[in-house]
């Protein structure tokens, strides 16, 4: 059984990436806490190349990137130099446009309009992936959101990259979806829930919250996942030290880095 490999959701740290200096300094931090892979999103409009150069120098391999959708609609030439460029496979939908979330009948339009860019991803070796929220489990004639990607999306062309929060937030159980992502799912977001003071739902470090890591890490490994990015959208500390938790947790949890 193969066992998955933690990476950093950079979006985490999207605030100490707005400049090519912010960049590197932040790659330093998050080689030393010991991650040794990033997911690509949330930072400034900092040259690829640049980017490439400093996740060499530090020995973080670039395992998946968030691009919004209109890249892939406007210019998919340039995401597919891009991720060529970065030796990165996996490019990730972040979320899905408003227009796509309003019925049945928009989010099997989203599902056959991705999965045609997916198919010209496909031709260039890489990998189209979808990244969920909670409204995607709205249900629309008895099916929800993600059951409607599902089904009318591409099975080769459209994956998946689902977000445990944001699962458990939409009233799903993390587990149970992604035992059913078997063979469309090869990246899962690593992120944790916990209540606040109002009871209201908030993300926690991995391992800091209530969501059944043991189980998740198990299905993952069960259905043979590569990569989980660890993500926490809000920090309630230093988001650095929130990385860090997450990785030390899931250090005694096992994973691998």
């Amino acid at each position: 059984m193969k066992k998955i490999t933690i990476a950093a959701q950079l979006y985490t740290l999207r605030d100490f990436l707005k400049t090519p200096e912010d960049l590197a300094v932040t790659f330093n931090k998050v080689k030393k806490m010991g991650y040794n892979a990033i997911q690509v999103s949330g930072i400034g409009p900092i040259d690829s190349g640049f980017i490439k150069e400093t996740a060499d120098k530090e020995d973080l391999k670039i395992c998946v990137t968030h691009i919004g959708f209109d890249r892939l609609k406007t210019d998919i030439a340039e995401v597919i130099k891009q991720h060529k460029l970065w030796d990165c496979k996996y490019v990730g939908i972040g979320s899905m446009p408003e227009e796509y979330r309003i019925d049945r009948a928009s989010y099997t339009n989203f599902a056959k309009e991705a999965s045609k860019y997916g198919k010209i991803l496909l031709d260039n070796d890489l990998q189209l992936i979808y990244h969920n929220h909670n409204f995607e489990f709205r249900k629309f004639d008895g099916m929800t959101g993600m059951d409607i990607l599902f089904e009318e999306s591409d099975s080769k062309a459209f994956n998946f990259e689902i977000d445990t929060y944001w699962v458990q937030a939409g009233g799903a159980n993390p587990v149970d979806l992604i035992n059913k992502m078997k063979g469309r799912m090869n990246i899962v977001h690593f992120k944790d829930m916990t209540l606040g003071k109002e009871n209201q739902m908030e993300m926690a470090e991995i391992g800091e919250g209530n969501l059944n890591w043991k189980d998740i890490i198990a299905a993952c490994n069960n259905i043979g996942i590569d990569w989980c990015p660890v993500e926490q959208d809000i920090c309630l500390r230093d988001p650095f030290e929130s990385l860090r938790i997450s990785k030390e947790n899931l250090v005694k949890l096992g994973c691998n880095f």
